[in-house]
């Protein structure tokens, strides 16, 4: 495309934090920056000084900062932001004390809850206060098998306010991917609701729970948020007490515990569809600096924005979308399915609590396109400045979907990074041009490149997503992983002290930034590396496809390209559906891409959080065992996959 689907005004990106940041930065070091271009390189050649002066920018509270930035700054990993520092996470999301609306919680059936500023203070003091009293210190786990409600953001508050850190998942978790995680940080304190909505259904967590109590041996104390049932029956049990009678209703102040920049906040986990989940342990100070930089800057949030995230809390977008608290903006959540009770729920919510922020997945974007759902024609979107894409590559489709149905003066930010930096390598830039299938720019302070088969660096072509000095963000490494060894393994062993992602991406002529799919993913015929996003990208222009998933499978010495469909209802894959795939894949890309095999399935397995699991898939068709099926939305789907007839000829 010849042209950007949206280009900010001059009014729009002079009212940006971006643009005032900026401006901030050529006073301050005496530079004449004058585009975002300008302001990535200085951010990225001169790391340090652009890192200490956003903390003074965003102001961080702190007790005490120090004079030194960056530690070991040539070793990664190995590299040490503010050795001096002490802060607390949950007192910088706490800043702010009014009577402001801090959380807004909806559910499925138009359940409405709101805590002002002021409010969310007082329960996060009456449970850190409990928490204390039980015994938890700095540095113990406390673990969420939550909703996404807002006492999971008061628990997680309380939590962090003392010091200790916090892992959650979602309540749709099977027993043994609970185990998987929480077995491995073994948690004192477990918090957990008695059940959950989901499309219309209401599901317990108590027995679920219960059983996973029995495996969890470290547990001391489970709490337990009344959400279904006013009066939930706990007896089936141990050590269960409701969160109402756990809580010190005398409390009224928080004792911030001061920790290091290093110490741990968070546990987080790898989607696990290979083996046992690695446990990421991300830093106070790291998620800290990382997100207010994305919120305040990429994202342009302030007071008087509303933000809002599609997201559970087993995925990290739900960290991600927490931390607005800093910038002391409205943080809606949402729990239950977003085509519940009706394709337009999240819209319904966007026009009732003002969204300016709204934050999804590129799976849900395709789908309301493929619903015909045209949100600019039945909702006042008004305040909606920023739409936000992850989870998947968002198709150049959806980005025009965006601007035709839902509106056309808006920024939308396909987004990526991951669960391994809790934030993200390349984002959205609110004084950029939206070009279609580009994200906008890689983020400041993070010198991102893209690697050739030879290591060097490229624009233009496609080759591994790599971070070449080191980050804030960067996790302090995985637990119980005295010698670094599975944490060097993850990222370090393609390059010498440099972070390999494994994306397969492409920087553009624009220095935007376009990704092809995952490294361990990419297809390989004839000796040629292909992306499953170039892919899919086409056959989301087939009207009768509703989502597909693609592999490579091994042949005659060679790779052939195997793509698997799910089709609308009422559509079966017959000769001519198979050409019309096929040649609209051809029409756009290269005869190595047009895949041998095209064969219906009536399902997609994928994470708990979303993503297709292309390796689950491969391993399932040459016949091996994938190990932690537990980490699926759907494991029962990979038997789809299995002896197929098509894959034998």
């Amino acid at each position: 495309m010849s042209t950007p689907l949206w280009t900010p005004s001059s009014e729009r990106i002079q009212s940006t934090r971006m643009y005032h940041f900026m401006q901030a930065m050529n006073q301050q070091h005496n530079l004449k920056m004058g585009h975002y271009d300008d302001l990535y390189r200085w951010s990225v050649d001169q790391h340090e000084t652009f890192w200490n002066s956003f903390w003074d920018y965003s102001g961080i509270i702190a007790s005490n900062k120090g004079d030194q930035v960056l530690l070991d700054g040539d070793k990664m990993p190995g590299a040490t932001w503010f050795p001096q520092a002490r802060l607390n996470f949950a007192e910088n999301l706490l800043r702010y004390r009014d009577d402001r609306p801090a959380l807004v919680f909806r559910g499925e059936t138009n359940y409405r809850v709101e805590l002002s500023y002021a409010q969310l203070y007082t329960r996060v003091a009456q449970l850190a206060s409990a928490l204390r009293k039980q015994g938890i210190t700095k540095g113990d786990r406390v673990s969420g098998f939550m909703p996404n409600i807002a006492d999971t953001v008061v628990a997680m508050l309380a939590t962090t306010s003392i010091g200790a850190v916090w892992s959650s998942c979602s309540p749709d978790f099977g027993i043994n991917g609970v185990i998987d995680r929480f077995g491995q940080v073994k948690p004192k304190v477990m918090f957990t609701a008695d059940g959950y909505r989901y499309n219309g259904k209401v599901l317990s967590s108590i027995e679920r729970v219960s059983e996973i109590a029995d495996l969890l041996h470290s547990v001391e104390k489970i709490i337990v948020v009344p959400y279904m049932d006013e009066n939930p029956d706990i007896s089936p049990l141990k050590n269960a007490i409701l969160l109402q009678d756990f809580v010190d209703t005398e409390a009224t102040e928080i004792t911030f515990e001061q920790v290091a920049f290093d110490d741990p906040l968070y546990v987080m986990y790898s989607s696990g569809t290979t083996g046992v989940p690695k446990c990421i342990v991300h830093s106070v100070g790291g998620t800290l600096i990382q997100h207010l930089k994305e919120h305040m800057l990429h994202t342009d949030l302030d007071r008087d924005d509303t933000l809002f995230y599609y997201t559970t809390c087993g995925w990290m977008m739900w960290n991600w979308l927490v931390s607005g608290l800093a910038v002391g903006c409205k943080v809606v959540l949402f729990d239950g399915s977003p085509f519940a009770p009706r394709p337009t729920v999240l819209w319904d919510i966007a026009e009732q609590e003002g969204i300016s922020v709204f934050g999804t997945s590129a799976k849900y974007i395709a789908a309301l396109e493929k619903a015909e759902v045209i949100p600019r024609a039945k909702y006042d979107l008004s305040r909606l400045k920023a739409v936000l894409s992850t989870g998947s590559p968002l198709a150049h489709e959806s980005f025009e979907y965006v601007y035709r149905d839902i509106k056309a003066d808006l920024q939308l930010s396909s987004i990526s990074g991951g669960t391994d930096i809790v934030s993200c390598f390349a984002l959205g830039c609110p004084i950029r041009p939206v070009w279609a299938g580009e994200l906008q720019c890689r983020g400041l302070g993070m010198a991102v490149e893209i690697f050739d088969d030879n290591g060097q660096p490229v624009q233009g072509e496609k080759g591994e997503l790599v971070c070449t000095k080191p980050f804030p963000c960067m996790p302090i490494g995985f637990w119980d992983d005295e010698d670094e060894s599975k944490f060097r393994s993850a990222y370090f062993d393609l390059y010498d002290n440099i972070w390999a992602h494994g994306d397969y991406g492409e920087i553009t002529s624009h220095d935007g930034v376009i990704i092809h799919g995952r490294s361990d993913a990419v297809l390989n015929p004839g000796g040629v590396r292909i992306g499953t996003a170039e892919i899919y990208r086409q056959v989301e222009k087939v009207d009768e496809v509703l989502e597909s998933l693609c592999i490579g499978q091994p042949w005659d010495n060679d790779v052939r390209v195997v793509l698997f469909v799910r089709l609308k209802d009422g559509f079966t894959l017959d000769d001519a559906l198979i050409k019309k795939i096929k040649e609209t894949i051809r029409a756009s890309t290269t005869p190595r891409h047009v895949p041998s095999k095209v064969i219906q399935v009536s399902d997609i397995p994928r994470t708990i959080s979303g993503k297709i699991v292309e390796l689950a898939v491969r391993k399932v068709v040459l016949g091996e065992v994938v190990k932690n099926k537990d980490a699926l939305a759907n494991p029962e789907a990979l038997e789809l996959f299995k002896d197929l007839p098509e894959l034998q000829s």
